[in-house]
C-alpha cells in the first residue's frame, strides 16, 4: 500500500493563441470560406501587378536609374568643381578689386576729409588759441588779481571792520534800551500777577471737578436703571417672538412634509411612465435589435480584415510562384544560351585573339618603347656632357673647395689659485 500522495498532474498547458480565442458561431464559419475565396479572387490580380511593378522599379533603378545618377554625378562633379574654382577666382579678383578701391577711397577721404581739419586744429587752432589764452592771461587775469590783492581784499576787510562796530552798538542799545526794563518788568510784575491768575484757576477747576463727579454719578444711575426696564422688556419680546417662530417652524415644517411626499408620489408616477415608455423600448431595441446587428456587422467587417490578410498572404506566394517560373523560363531561353555562347565560343575567340595578336603587339610595344626611352637618356647624358665642356671652355673650371682647418683641442683650465688674507698660498 503506496501510503505517500501521488503528484497530481499538471493540466496541459494551451498556446496563448489557443487561450485568447474566442468560440466562433455559425455566422463567422459561415461568412468566412465564401469571403475568403471573393476577396482572394480580387486581390491575386492587385497582388500580382504590385509584385510585378516593384520588380520592375528595382530592375529600372538597377540597371537606369542608379548608373545614370553615378555617371551624371561623374559628369557634373568635375563641372561643378571647375564652376566653384571659376566663381572663387572671380570672388577672389573681386575682393581684391574692392579691397584695392576701399583701400584708395579710404586715403581719399583721409587725404581730402581729415587730414586738412587735422592740420588746421594742429598748425592753426592750437597756436592761435594758446596765444589768446596767454593774451587774456596777460590782459585779464593779472590786473584783476591785482586788483583784488591791492584794493578789494584791503576795502573789504575795513567795511567788515566797521559792521562789526555797528554791530556792537547796536547790540549794546538793545540790551540796555530793551532787554533790561523788560527783565525787570517780567519779575516785578509779571510774575506775581500770573501766579496769582494760575491759585484762581486751581480753585475753579476743583469746583468744576467736583460738580462733574456729581453729575456722573446721577447719570449712572439713571441709565442702569433705563438699562435694567429695556432688558426686562426685550426678555419678555424675545419670549414671544420665540414662542411664535416655533409655532410657524412646525406649521411649516408639516406643509413641507406634506408637499415633498406629493412631489416623490408624483416623481415615481412620472418615472415609471417613462421607463415604461422610453427606458424599456430602448433597452429592448439595443439588447434584442442593435447589439445582434452589430455583433454581425464586427463578425463581417473582422472575417474581411482577416480574408483581405489571408488572401494579400497567399497572392504574395502565388505571385512568388509566378515570377520564378517566368524567371526560370527567361533563363533557360535567354540566358542559358548566351552563357553557353560565351563559354564556347567567345571566350576561346578572345584567347585565341589575346594570345596571337594582343600579346605580341603589346611586347613589341614595350620593346619600343624601352629602346627609345634608352635612346633619350643616352642623348640628354650627352647634351649635359657638352652644356659642361662649352660651360668649362668659356667660364674655366670651377674652383675647387677649400677645407676648413678643424680646431684644436682646447687646453684644460689651470687650477684656481686661493690666497687667504694674511696667510700662504
Amino acid at each position: 500500500m503506496d501510503l505517500e500522495k501521488s503528484p497530481q498532474p499538471a493540466p496541459p498547458v494551451m498556446p496563448a493563441r489557443q487561450r485568447d480565442a474566442v468560440p466562433e458561431g455559425c455566422l463567422a464559419v459561415a461568412v468566412r470560406i465564401p469571403v475568403r475565396i471573393v476577396v482572394f479572387v480580387l486581390i491575386v490580380p492587385v497582388r500580382m501587378a504590385w509584385d510585378a511593378l516593384v520588380v520592375c522599379g528595382r530592375l529600372l533603378n538597377d540597371t537606369l536609374l542608379r548608373p545614370l545618377g553615378r555617371a551624371l554625378m561623374w559628369v557634373l562633379a568635375p563641372v561643378g568643381r571647375g564652376l566653384r574654382w571659376l566663381l572663387d577666382g572671380f570672388a577672389t579678383v573681386l575682393a581684391w578689386v574692392f579691397s584695392g578701391i576701399g583701400y584708395a577711397l579710404k586715403w581719399l577721404c583721409l587725404l581730402v576729409f581729415v587730414w586738412p581739419w587735422v592740420g588746421l586744429w594742429r598748425y592753426v587752432a592750437v597756436p592761435v588759441g594758446r596765444a589768446l589764452a596767454w593774451l587774456g592771461h596777460v590782459l585779464l587775469v593779472v590786473p584783476a588779481l591785482w586788483l583784488y590783492e591791492r584794493l578789494l581784499t584791503p576795502l573789504g576787510h575795513g567795511v567788515v571792520w566797521a559792521l562789526r562796530g555797528f554791530g556792537a552798538g547796536c547790540a549794546w542799545l538793545w540790551r540796555a534800551a530793551v532787554l533790561t526794563p523788560a527783565g525787570w518788568l517780567y519779575r516785578a510784575l509779571l510774575a506775581p500777577t500770573g501766579r496769582g491768575v494760575a491759585w484762581v484757576a486751581a480753585g475753579l477747576w476743583f469746583g468744576v471737578v467736583w460738580v462733574s463727579r456729581g453729575l456722573w454719578a446721577g447719570v449712572v444711575w439713571v441709565s442702569r436703571g433705563v438699562w435694567a426696564g429695556i432688558t426686562w422688556v426685550g426678555g419678555g419680546l424675545w419670549a414671544a417672538v420665540t414662542w411664535v417662530g416655533r409655532g410657524l417652524w412646525a406649521g411649516m415644517t408639516w406643509v413641507g412634509l406634506g408637499l415633498w411626499a406629493v412631489v416623490v408620489w408624483f416623481g415615481k408616477v412620472v418615472g415609471t411612465l417613462l421607463r415604461w415608455t422610453l427606458v424599456v423600448p430602448a433597452v429592448a431595441l439595443w439588447r434584442w435589435v442593435l447589439a445582434p446587428v452589430g455583433r454581425a456587422v464586427a463578425v463581417i467587417a473582422r472575417e474581411i480584415g482577416e480574408a483581405l490578410g489571408h488572401a494579400w498572404r497567399v497572392a504574395g506566394y502565388v505571385s512568388l510562384a509566378v515570377g520564378r517560373f517566368l524567371g526560370r523560363l527567361f533563363r533557360w531561353i535567354f540566358v542559358e544560351p548566351v552563357r553557353w555562347a560565351y563559354r564556347s565560343v567567345f571566350t576561346p575567340m578572345g584567347h585565341f585573339v589575346r594570345d596571337v595578336f594582343w600579346k605580341p603587339a603589346a611586347e613589341a610595344a614595350r620593346s619600343v618603347g624601352r629602346v627609345t626611352r634608352q635612346a633619350l637618356a643616352s642623348a640628354r647624358e650627352t647634351a649635359r656632357q657638352t652644356r659642361a665642356d662649352i660651360r668649362r671652355a668659356l667660364f674655366g673650371a670651377p674652383r675647387e673647395p677649400e677645407p676648413v682647418p678643424l680646431a684644436g683641442p682646447r687646453a684644460e683650465p689651470e687650477p684656481v689659485r686661493l690666497v687667504k688674507p694674511g696667510g700662504p698660498l
